[in-house]
């Protein structure tokens, strides 16, 4: 696995950038927040992940190293390749993808170009537990006691789904009737899966959204 490159500058275009390694040029595409800090003729350092097709090999580069963990940990959520995990942070800093993921705040993934909706609430879904914000105590989840703190939170969720504010709402406060340990600990990851599972749903869409209903 290649995990950096450095190397002159030799070229610096719109969506990528070429490295010269002692007279042979690699390509890296990257997002244009890294590639500004990139002059041509000067040491350029880039940390990368190389993706392996049938037809291609394609080196993604990174200004940091958490950059390159947060893109590939996008990754692993089904539907979203190398482009769209590029896109997310073209849009957000790591952090603030940590931080959304941890959250459940599907509505800061329908900013980046090309993610709707079902494809957000599948990030944050399949993100949960697997992005954690730095500074976390002990890598996990912190026990949210106030409804008023979570319960915003897994709504959003919920709407960028497909369902409606009051669905989400009545949706949330049946499931943790059965469930009414997890309105304790006030997860917001897994009170969303579990509404979710009250509800008949897979989490990875909405077939059965307000819309459907009529």
């Amino acid at each position: 696995m290649i995990s950096f490159l450095r190397g002159t500058v030799a070229h610096v275009g719109l969506s990528s950038a070429v490295i010269d390694l002692n007279g042979a040029g690699m390509s890296v595409n990257a997002t244009p927040q890294t590639l500004s800090k990139l002059r041509v003729g000067d040491e350029g350092r880039l940390f990368t992940s190389l993706i392996v097709r049938e037809d291609s090999l394609t080196l993604f580069g990174f200004s940091s190293d958490d950059e390159r963990e947060v893109f590939d940990v996008l990754l692993s959520v089904s539907g979203v390749g190398p482009r769209l995990a590029l896109a997310v942070l073209a849009v957000h800093e790591p952090e603030a993808i940590r931080v959304a993921a941890h959250s459940g705040d599907g509505k800061a993934f329908t900013k980046v170009p090309g993610i709707g909706p079902k494809v957000a609430g599948r990030i944050v879904l399949e993100l949960a537990g697997k992005l954690v914000p730095h500074g976390t105590p002990g890598g996990s989840a912190p026990a949210v006691s106030a409804e008023a703190v979570w319960k915003p939170q897994v709504v959003a969720a919920m709407t960028s789904l497909g369902w409606s504010e009051k669905d989400a709402t009545a949706s949330i406060d049946k499931s943790l009737a059965d469930s009414p340990e997890l309105a304790e600990k006030g997860n917001v990851a897994e009170i969303l899966r579990a509404t979710l599972r009250w509800l008949g749903q897979d989490g990875a869409r909405a077939g059965n959204r307000v819309g459907a209903r009529g």
